[in-house]
């Protein structure tokens, strides 16, 4: 087919694990010698030699490019700031520590040719799940599902590849700073398919998610694909005033009845759910105008230190 493949690679800390992962990429890009290359390393504003490290393999390989940030601005910044600067028929978003498997391009652009324009890669398993991470994966894609409008398949991971049109939908329409990418590129329709995968062991070093980041990237993720958790409020004052409105006749008919309704432990439990229930509906309400505030800053999703190519 003769087409362009643009495999963007974000970076964050990876000293360790960058010259393994090229040497399995250029393993990979071996057998595809029929189609054309270019890679594109974005670093995420490292602070160990990861940078340096990158622009060694971009002196010494062509078709090969870096940007670096001028700071940290996460996962989601990486990607978008490489479709934005992908020139290839198809873009693939990867990670750089061995968890996302180079050999795997080799289906994603069997399926390139088959006319598929949006490939998600779906964990079948992987080698450091332990049970927390089973749980709170199912538990995020069960509740994500339940909450918002569209349905993403359970399991999608950031390995994925995309047309050029796709991208360009996701990058000039999607105007948005708050963004779940993986969720996204399945909403916005075109021709899909889905390929399994097992996520073998980080090559070196350490996971960069910790369980607090992953808990409000997964707030984020909901937040920006539904406004269902804003009626809870509704809900709960519903609930409560139905409830309330049950105790109230019950307490008339016992002063009727002779036999008055104390009620303490009633009203002090009732109180202290109440001001619970108030908080985190009022938390709630708060994150959604931190996003509001943050889209209506208008600043800058990441900001470009160099590119070196």
């Amino acid at each position: 087919m003769g087409y362009k493949f643009s495999a963007i690679v974000s970076v964050y800390n990876e000293e360790p694990v960058i010259p393994m992962f090229w040497n399995e990429l250029s393993i990979t890009l071996e057998q595809l010698k029929d189609y054309t290359f270019e890679v594109i390393f974005v670093n995420d504003g490292s602070s160990d030699k990861s940078g340096e490290i990158i622009d060694n393999l971009v002196s010494a390989n062509t078709n090969t490019r870096a940007i670096h940030f001028s700071r940290n601005f996460g996962h989601e910044a990486a990607m978008l700031a490489g479709l934005e600067h992908a020139q290839g028929d198809f873009a693939i978003c990867m990670d750089s520590d061995l968890q996302h498997p180079p050999s795997c391009i080799v289906q994603m652009v069997g399926k390139a040719n088959e006319g598929y324009e949006v490939v998600t890669m779906v964990r079948n398993h992987r080698a450091d799940g332990g049970l927390r991470k089973r749980l709170t994966s199912g538990l995020f894609y069960w509740i994500f599902n339940k909450l918002s409008h569209g349905q993403i398949e359970p399991n999608v991971s950031d390995f994925f590849m995309i047309s050029k049109r796709v991208a360009e939908v996701v990058t000039t329409e999607y105007p948005e700073r708050t963004r779940f990418l993986r969720g996204l590129i399945q909403s916005v329709g075109f021709k899909k398919a889905s390929i399994p995968f097992v996520a073998p062991n980080r090559a070196a070093g350490q996971s960069k998610y910790t369980l607090t980041r992953l808990f409000f990237f997964s707030l984020s993720a909901i937040a920006t694909f539904s406004h269902i958790p804003l009626r809870l409020g509704l809900a709960i004052g519903l609930l409560f005033g139905g409830f309330s409105f049950v105790v109230a006749i019950y307490s008339v008919v016992m002063k009727f009845l002779g036999e008055p309704f104390s009620g303490y432990t009633t009203i002090v439990v009732l109180i202290s759910l109440g001001f619970s229930l108030l908080f985190i509906v009022i938390g709630i309400i708060g994150e959604y105008i931190g996003y509001i505030f943050n889209e209506v800053k208008g600043r800058p999703t990441y900001i470009i230190d160099r590119i070196n190519e």
